[in-house]
């Protein structure tokens, strides 16, 4: 598989099977993750994997019932409430794997760095046949005091992204791309007419 095809065959998945992924490809892609670029090449992330399903669970329903006293107004806000609130909804998927990124909450493109390493992460998944959901939900209560102490991580980190990892139960179909609108420079005019793109 070559990268044009990870990037195009990548999907954010929800339903993942019960079989585990293997130390060896966790490792694998936390490398891909590292490789990643970083302002001043400074590689200031930390990467926390999560295999155990106990604890998965665990910050399942503490992050839930966080988010149900502290969700901010969202679009759909009634819809993830109820969802929140369901005790069958489980915020990472049953996922067998979860990787967190953090970074030292005083670096100053803390968040570019993460999401970088994150998409590095993300695309090599795809090269082993696992699929990938950066969970937004987990990331204030991961970055709450109780949630960096259960990560082992120390009051200066800030989790970015929290990563559920597994083998999807089935492929997500391919999601239509909107127009992409371009604005071309080019020498000979200082501005061309905007030229919307179908990918």
């Amino acid at each position: 598989m070559n990268l044009l095809q990870a990037i195009r065959g990548r999907r954010a998945v929800r339903d993942f099977t019960s079989q585990s992924v293997s130390r060896d490809v966790l490792r694998q892609l936390v490398s891909a993750a590292s490789w990643a670029p970083s302002a001043m090449n400074d590689q200031p992330w930390q990467f926390t994997v999560v295999t155990d399903s106990e604890l998965l669970d665990e910050i399942s329903d503490r992050a839930k019932a966080w988010l149900l006293t502290h969700m901010p107004d969202l679009r759909r806000a009634r819809h993830f409430r109820d969802l929140l609130a369901d005790p069958d909804f489980h915020l990472f998927y049953r996922a067998p794997a979860l990787v967190v990124i953090a970074v030292p909450a005083d670096q100053q493109w803390a968040t570019e760095d993460c999401a970088l390493a994150a998409q590095n992460l993300m695309l090599a998944a795809v090269e082993f046949g696992l699929g990938t959901c950066w969970i937004g939900f987990a990331q204030a209560w991961l970055a709450s005091e109780e949630g960096r102490a259960l990560l082992g991580l120390g009051a200066s980190q800030m989790v970015v992204a929290p990563l559920a990892i597994g083998h999807p139960k089935a492929s997500p179909p391919p999601v239509p791309r909107k127009a992409v609108a371009v604005n071309w420079i080019s020498p000979r005019a200082a501005k061309q007419q905007e030229l919307c793109l179908q990918l």
